[in-house]
């Protein structure tokens, strides 16, 4: 065993190894002279030159020394790098595998793992492999414990222990990215974002702490800020496939198709095997109205991934193909395994619930859909009573006194134009129809005015349950003004055509509509509504990728189609003319009348191209986005009557409202 002046001289060598190979290899050589065989140094020279590019060279040092001392994990480690750059995967991947079973503290031996299982489509591998990475890479032995608990998936555990350390030691960055981590995966993304900003202020350099904020930002769809911090870590590793990803991803967010679709063409290039990319890919395609690539990447995610549910429902919810028996086959035998995982199991029932309406059998379809939503219903809690105090408390403050004290409040604007409901109540639709008037851009669901009302206390943040709608009466004329400038401003993000006026589609802001008044009066409110009946049902049988909580059990679904025909007809009382209201069976049976009288709402003159909107080639990122690439049809409207024996609950739920969905 070398001893003293020698093993100082290996730390030193090794030490050069990140930033000086060259250096550090000549000096490793210089060693062997006077100790020939030396495993250290032999071990020196093989990193050195894999880091060099070498990969063939390494190998012949590495794979001999590998064999020799069967127990040496970091030269496994390095064995296993090496391999993998030689394009020896398989290889590469057990020659890690050994290695961190030697000693499980190897982080980057876990990353490159990651990585390989992540290019040979072995997700959960892959993420369990990236799990124990993070583990490793905690250096201090106080954080080792919420580290495992958070990877193991003990949230509240790890966010517990995590809270108790950070009060001794709140400048801890390794604790802070640790939290902040827990946070993103409890769905605390408000919290997550403050936590993460301030470790990165402490430490720039954390490449996992920003791509966690960069992620906590996304997942609030603050796009704008996450693409900043998505292009900073892809200035470091441009390659990176979860950087690349999570950019595509933001990019979606503001309309930047092209760059979207040509990321995930670039990436399933280099990873032909993972099914995750290709769903991604079907999705860009998706909103590129390029239907037909769409349905060929989810098949090719179903063959690489038979249990990937998501793929299977995103293939129904094109609404373009029908599933093959052998495919509906397989949905069957995957739903029989014992060890599918909800989220699977959700998407397949959903799936399968389309394909049995598809061929009449709504019996069974209902079922499916039924199911589904019981499963998602669990993981997704909402509390309908919640909905019906926001009702009323809105109608409580938004009274026509309170708007007549505030007259000449907020930004002047006119370029909003907001349309608002429930989801499938033909707002896509309405959307498109102005989106093809060549004053008006047509941008996507915005979250913007959701973030306001969050800043005044709705939902709980930044103030007290109660604060909201409550504290918009403390705002005086400026400060409605700037919120009216800010959601401009914030919004810009999303215009790329320069027309003067633009479309936040965004439904759920029928929530909000006492504040769109206050900071932007003059902007124009389009209401889209649909009999209550064939709205509900076709958001029941809708899994929505996020949030819309409220549309997976049918009770809650009647309570709040009720509060919301309460809503607006207050609003109808207080603000009369303001909100312009479109009935979809009126567009379907009279499209021209209707889309005539909605076009002179907006102040906007009739044009030809209106009518012709399935002409209209423009990216639609929501679930009608086949649909409203074609002309008008019938077809939807009574579609909810094949279900109708299985919706008593809902029309219990609904009450007056189901008789009375139509009048002011």
């Amino acid at each position: 065993m070398t001893q003293g002046p020698q093993a100082a001289s290996l730390e030193h060598i090794a030490a050069l190894l990140a930033h000086d190979p060259a250096h550090a290899e000549e000096q490793a050589r210089e060693l062997l002279k006077r100790m020939p065989g030396d495993p250290r140094a032999l071990l020196i020279v093989g990193s050195a030159r894999r880091r060099r590019g070498d990969a063939a060279a390494a190998h012949r040092v590495l794979a001999p020394l590998a064999k020799s001392y069967p127990r040496a994990a970091n030269t496994h480690y390095e064995l296993g790098a090496t391999l993998a750059a030689l394009g020896r995967t398989r290889e590469a991947i057990a020659a890690l595998r050994h290695a961190t079973a030697l000693n499980s503290d190897l982080p980057e031996a876990w990353r490159v793992m990651g990585e390989l299982l992540f290019q040979e489509g072995e997700i959960a591998s892959a993420e369990a492999a990236f799990a124990e990475q993070l583990c490793a890479s905690v250096q201090n032995p106080a954080l080792k414990g919420p580290a495992k608990a958070m990877s193991q998936g003990r949230l509240d555990e790890a966010e517990s222990q995590l809270r108790l350390y950070l009060t001794a030691h709140p400048d801890d960055t390794a604790a802070l990215h640790l939290m902040g981590e827990t946070l993103v995966r409890l769905g605390r993304y408000a919290d997550a974002e403050i936590l993460l900003a301030f470790c990165l202020e402490l430490d720039a350099s954390q490449d996992g702490a920003r791509f966690a904020y960069a992620d906590a930002l996304f997942r609030q769809q603050k796009a704008g800020d996450a693409i900043v911090q998505a292009e900073h870590l892809l200035r470091r590793k441009p390659d990176d496939p979860a950087y690349l990803n999570l950019l595509a991803a933001c990019l979606g967010l503001i309309g930047e198709d092209e760059r979207v679709s040509a990321i995930y063409a670039r990436l399933s290039e280099a990873y032909p095997k993972q099914p995750r990319i290709w769903l991604n890919y079907g999705h860009a395609l998706r909103t590129a109205g390029r239907s037909h690539d769409a349905v060929a990447a989810y098949r090719r995610c179903i063959a690489l991934a038979p249990d990937l549910g998501d793929a299977y429902w995103s293939l129904a919810n094109l609404k373009v193909a029908e599933f093959a028996p052998e495919e509906e086959a397989t949905m069957r035998a995957q739903l029989a395994r014992a060890d599918l995982g909800t989220d699977n199991r959700l998407h397949l029932h959903y799936a399968l619930g389309k394909a049995l309406e598809d061929r009449a059998d709504y019996a069974s379809s209902f079922d499916h859909y039924s199911q589904g939503g019981r499963l998602r219903r669990a993981v997704l809690p909402y509390d309908a009573g919640e909905t019906t105090a926001l009702v009323q408390s809105s109608k409580a403050v938004f009274t026509a006194e309170f708007f007549a004290a505030r007259e000449g409040s907020g930004d002047v604007s006119r370029a909003p134009i907001f349309v608002v409901g429930l989801p499938r109540s033909g707002s896509t639709l309405i959307e498109q129809i102005l989106a093809s008037h060549s004053a008006v851009e047509g941008t996507s669901e915005l979250p913007e005015i959701g973030l306001i009302a969050r800043g005044l206390g709705w939902m709980g943040v930044g103030a007290p349950e109660s604060a909201y709608p409550a504290q918009i009466a403390a705002l005086d004329r400026e400060g409605g003004s700037a919120l009216g400038r800010s959601y401009l401003d914030k919004t810009r993000i999303y215009r790329k055509l320069g027309r003067p006026f633009f479309i936040d589609k965004m439904p759920n802001n029928f929530q909000h509509i006492g504040l769109i008044h206050l900071i932007l009066p003059r902007a124009k409110i389009i209401d889209a509504r649909r009999h209550p009946l064939g709205v509900c049902f076709s958001a029941f049988k809708q899994h929505f990728a996020q949030g819309q909580a409220f549309t997976y059990d049918l009770a809650d679904l009647g309570r709040y189609y009720r509060d919301y025909v309460d809503l607006m007809r207050h609003f109808d009382g207080v603000l009369p003319g303001r909100v312009h209201r479109i009935v979809y069976e009126d567009l379907v049976e009279d499209t021209e009348s209707v889309v005539r009288r909605l076009l002179d709402y907006c102040d906007l003159p009739f044009e030809e191209s209106c009518l012709r909107f399935y002409q209209n080639a423009r990216a639609v990122r929501t679930v009608s986005s086949e649909q409203v690439r074609r002309p008008i049809f019938r077809d939807g409207i009574a579609q909810w009557l094949h279900y109708e024996p299985w919706l008593d609950t809902l029309k219990n739920a609904l009450g007056p409202a189901l008789e009375h969905w139509r009048t002011r």
